[in-house]
């Protein structure tokens, strides 16, 4: 079995920071793309950003310039620094990974409130 756990969610200020985790674990041969997405109520999953094995990344136009995506191969971890976070970021954010022999996946979710 694999599962992928995300860890770094809370709650912060405007304006404020914050850093997800999300670590592969399991029978896993390779990872090959990974991303963040997230849901807030009432609302549909959206991607938030994506990386490539090799390190392209792509993201959404509404957090370009304050959150990076980033990845260690050697851990199978995933990353995002999300910064001058604003409350309309407020969402359940949802790692996903593309996993060779086991497909796409996707984490628990971890909370991320963004409140004065």
């Amino acid at each position: 079995q694999v599962q992928l756990v995300e860890s770094g969610g809370g709650l912060v200020q405007p304006g404020g920071s914050l850093r997800l985790s999300c670590a592969a674990s399991g029978n896993i041969f390779r990872v090959n793309a990974m991303g963040w997405y997230r849901q807030a109520p009432g609302k549909q999953r959206e991607l938030v950003a994506a990386i490539t094995r090799g390190g392209s990344t792509n993201y959404a136009d509404s957090v370009k310039g304050r959150f990076t995506i980033s990845r260690d191969n050697a851990k199978n971890t995933v990353y995002l620094q999300m910064n001058s976070l604003k409350p309309e970021d407020t969402a359940v954010y949802y790692c996903n990974a593309d996993l060779l022999n086991w497909g796409n996946r996707w984490g628990q979710g971890t909370q991320v409130t963004v409140s004065s």
